[in-house]
């Protein structure tokens, strides 16, 4: 198999590792162990071209897809608050995507859809991206997962009536996103948040992901539109009073922000979901680790948080100490 190969198929490759990890990090070191075990394979082999190199890819990257979720499920289970996927950030400009583009975007890549896919056993979440998104047939998914065409369809049946169940809808056009986007700025920025407060939808949720590293760690969502207004009006202003800036971008093919502090490094990535002229969600990642494929991170701002959460245990200390 020749090398271009390799070059022609990784973004199919990267494609599939990254839905089903929900990982930038992960999905990379995915493919790279896949070329790396696909040129062993062409070596050892006594006649190294194979019948259909994209399928022989994809087989490889699924596969160890599969084994990184398996390895990975303790990890997950363990991790400090909500989880969300680490964001893939498209900058915002006046060129809309084409329909097709945006639908496949909108469904198969958002942070809801991605979220979602977590409620998947390793073996559903392959077939059923194989087979829905990918649009392999079921001998491919066989070979690709090791299981039985039959067993296939049936895994496939039932995660997909599981995912129908919660399966979000966005009806976002570049515009619209545009405009409650510059909406959301104008509150966080200390202006009419009574202009954003009616297109946040009644039942909007808000969830935060920091990883336990942020300023504020979210266990759960927020529910409803005080609630959330009130985190925009408290959180995000005090982001800004100290020094942050907020722009426009495309997060995971949705309108959302990104937070950069006085140098240029990230603090956080926001994603909105929005459907009827609403916001139905706002998905806020702050979690470092999750930002560094973007660029450079906010290291005063992160090492802010943790001195104050030092400040804070010591304070703890202090005071169980005064008790004793």
């Amino acid at each position: 198999m020749d090398t271009s190969h390799f070059t022609e198929y990784r973004p199919l490759m990267f494609s599939i590792a990254y839905r089903m990890t929900g990982s930038v990090s992960d999905a990379e070191d995915i493919v790279q162990e896949a070329f790396l075990r696909a040129g062993k394979d062409a070596r050892n082999a006594a006649d190294a071209d194979v019948e259909s190199p994209k399928a022989y890819l994809a087989t490889i990257t699924t596969r160890l897809a599969i084994d990184h979720l398996r390895s990975a499920r303790v990890r997950r289970e363990s991790y400090v608050g909500t989880w969300l996927p680490e964001p893939l950030v498209g900058a915002a400009s006046d060129t809309d995507p084409g329909p097709a583009e945006r639908a496949e975007m909108s469904d198969s890549l958002s942070m809801a859809f991605l979220v979602l896919l977590e409620s998947l056993t390793p073996a559903e979440r392959a077939v059923f991206l194989l087979r829905e998104v990918f649009g392999y047939d079921y001998r491919e998914i066989a070979d690709a997962t090791g299981k039985s065409e039959a067993a296939c369809r049936q895994i496939f049946t039932r995660a997909r009536r599981h995912i129908d169940e919660g399966r979000p809808r966005f009806e976002t056009s570049r515009a619209e996103g545009e405009e409650l986007t510059s909406l959301f700025l104008a509150a966080a920025r200390g202006g009419d948040m009574a202009g954003l407060f009616d297109r946040l939808a009644p039942d909007v949720l808000f969830y935060g992901d920091s990883g336990g590293k942020g300023e504020a760690t979210f266990i759960a969502p927020l529910y409803g539109r005080e609630q959330v207004a009130a985190v925009i009006a408290v959180q995000v202003r005090r982001t800004l009073e100290l020094g942050a800036s907020l722009t426009q971008a495309w997060v995971n093919g949705q309108p959302g922000v990104l937070a950069r502090d006085h140098d240029g490094g990230l603090v956080a990535v926001i994603a909105f979901e929005v459907l009827d002229g609403q916001i139905q969600a706002i998905r806020a990642v702050a979690n470092p680790d999750k930002l560094r494929h973007i660029g450079p991170i906010s290291r005063t701002w992160h090492l802010r948080w943790a001195e104050e959460a030092a400040e804070g245990e010591e304070g703890e200390e202090g005071e169980d100490n005064n008790q004793d």
